[in-house]
Formats: structure tokens, C-alpha cells, sequence
């Protein structure tokens, strides 16, 4: 047994990879489809909420390989 116990590392790289996509394309496509169903005015939570999950979105889909794929592995 690894020093992190038994971690899946490719595993746990694929999810944080999908769910960061799944985020960024959340808070991408919704903003746009709710602009669009609103006609041009969304209230500031819903605005706030698209922008955090597009940010959070791409910070996951850049982290999660290098953590997950990289770092943690090396330090087994």
C-alpha cells in the first residue's frame, strides 16, 4: 500500500479532467442560454454562478493532471 493509500491516479486525473470540462462548460453555455432566454438580463447570482463554475472549471481541468497525474504519483 502507497503512502496516500490505494488511489486510483488515473482515475482520479480522467474525473478531475471531465468534471472541470463538465464545469467550464456549465458556466459557459449557460450563461449564454440564459441570456439569451431572458432576454439580455440575468440576475447577478445567476451571473456570478456561471462565471465561479467556469473558473473553477478551468482551474480543475488544470490542476487535476498535475496534481493526480504527476505530483502525487512521484511521491509514493
Amino acid at each position: 500500500m502507497g503512502r496516500y493509500g490505494d488511489i486510483d491516479y488515473p482515475r482520479m486525473t480522467k474525473t478531475g479532467l471531465g468534471l472541470g470540462l463538465a464545469l467550464f462548460l456549465f458556466g459557459a453555455v449557460g450563461a449564454k442560454v440564459a441570456l439569451a432566454m431572458s432576454g439580455g438580463s440575468i440576475p447577478g447570482w445567476e451571473r456570478t454562478l456561471f462565471f465561479d463554475a467556469e473558473w473553477i472549471g478551468i482551474a480543475l481541468v488544470l490542476f487535476s493532471p498535475i496534481i493526480f497525474g504527476i505530483v502525487l504519483p512521484l511521491t509514493e
